[in-house]
């Protein structure tokens, strides 16, 4: 066992690391606005939203999670999600992290009570999703959830935890579901040590809820110079992910464009449901570029937007001048309304709420879906 020492050691190190981290994100351009009530909300999160103008009824709706230190706003302004979100027409959602649940405002990815279906911080961000489709009237077959470290790992808690609410996933430099169950095991598995198989990690990703498909499709970021969480990670959530969509080892096809190496998974179909884009001699964050965000700490300008690139993946946004978002063959008609979860509010940081109106109407319909007492 790592003596507590240790521990501390290096979560002192970690504070300095991040302290210009910090001052990337003072007083970035405030354009989000705030949703209230939108639940019991056992992981006492915050909840910020972005939605275009002339959004047209039925768009859908992306999940952005920042990283540590970071706040909601910050990282939408250098990433440059709502400036892509006003491009194509689809809403944002950014849960966001307090202090008093994480001082250096990582979201708890590795706390099972926080990443554990129906319970902590994972069931109020799907208690924010569910608020923002109901009152904004989205499409609940298209939402996506991606986020930059503790956020990426949080999205991958998401993703196993909710796998029937997200149609895709993009994580950018963080870690596999199920990798780490303490704060000692977090560090470690950060730098590669001691991670569990990829056999363990599908199981618990199966493990997570009984979901038995469709799956989301994944997008994988990563520097290759990472030393913050090493790329060894992506590898692991690929292994992670290739279980449950039946996929081989080796990747369908790979290319190398620019300082991008980019692995691809095909289902039967041809249709890309996995990728790793390995991003040749950068560190930790998230990378920027082609007109889209600003650069700032752990936010690098490597000439390409993995914001525009992921929408892409995703196919919610343009390439090539053609709009891409059309179910694949394999996966046309077939992906149900997300079912209810179990609803057990367990790691329940404060009593349920009560409300009237609008409020009283979300209330209502989380009750329904058994996703609030």
């Amino acid at each position: 066992m790592r003596k507590l020492s240790d521990t501390i050691a290096r979560l002192g190190a970690l504070k300095a690391q991040n302290a210009s981290y910090t001052a990337g994100n003072d007083c970035p351009p405030e354009n989000l606005a705030t949703l209230l009530g939108f639940g019991s909300n056992p992981g006492v999160l915050q909840a910020k939203y972005y939605i275009p103008k002339h959004l047209p009824q039925g768009a859908p709706l992306v999940v952005v999670l920042h990283g540590c230190t970071q706040t909601a706003a910050g990282y939408n302004h250098h990433s440059g999600w709502s400036e892509l979100a006003e491009e194509e027409g689809f809403a944002l959602l950014f849960p966001e992290q307090q202090r008093t649940n994480n001082p250096n405002l990582c979201f708890n990815w590795f706390q099972p009570g926080d990443a554990r279906r129906g319970s902590g911080e994972v069931l109020s961000i799907r208690q924010m999703i569910d608020a923002m489709v109901l009152i904004h009237r989205l499409d609940r077959n298209r939402v996506f959830v991606t986020g930059l470290s503790a956020g990426g790992a949080m999205a991958a808690a998401l993703l196993a935890s909710y796998p029937e609410v997200f149609a895709g996933g993009a994580i950018i430099a963080g870690l596999p579901f199920g990798s780490a169950t303490t704060i000692s095991q977090a560090f470690d598995r950060m730098r590669g040590h001691g991670g569990p198989s990829h056999v363990v990690l599908q199981r618990a990703l199966r493990g997570a809820s009984d979901h038995q498909g469709p799956w989301p499709r994944i997008s994988i970021w990563h520097g290759s110079a990472d030393k913050t969480v090493v790329p060894s990670n992506a590898e692991s959530m690929v292994g992670q992910w290739r279980g449950v969509h039946k996929l081989d080892e080796r990747p369908t096809y790979s290319k190398t464009t620019g300082v991008i190496a980019k692995q691809v998974w095909c289902d039967p179909s041809g249709d890309a449901v996995i990728e790793i884009n390995m991003i040749a001699g950068i560190g930790h964050g998230t990378p920027i570029g082609d007109g889209l965000g600003v650069a700032g700490p752990y936010m690098l300008d490597v000439g390409i937007s993995s914001t525009r690139e992921i929408a892409r993946f995703w196919r919610i946004a343009q390439s090539d001048g053609k709009a891409t978002y059309v179910r694949s063959a394999s996966t046309a008609g077939k992906r149900p309304p997300p079912k209810p979860s179990d609803g057990s509010a367990v790691h329940r940081r404060h009593p349920a709420s009560k409300g009237s109106g609008v409020q009283q109407l979300i209330e209502d319909a989380l009750r329904a879906a058994g996703l609030m007492r």
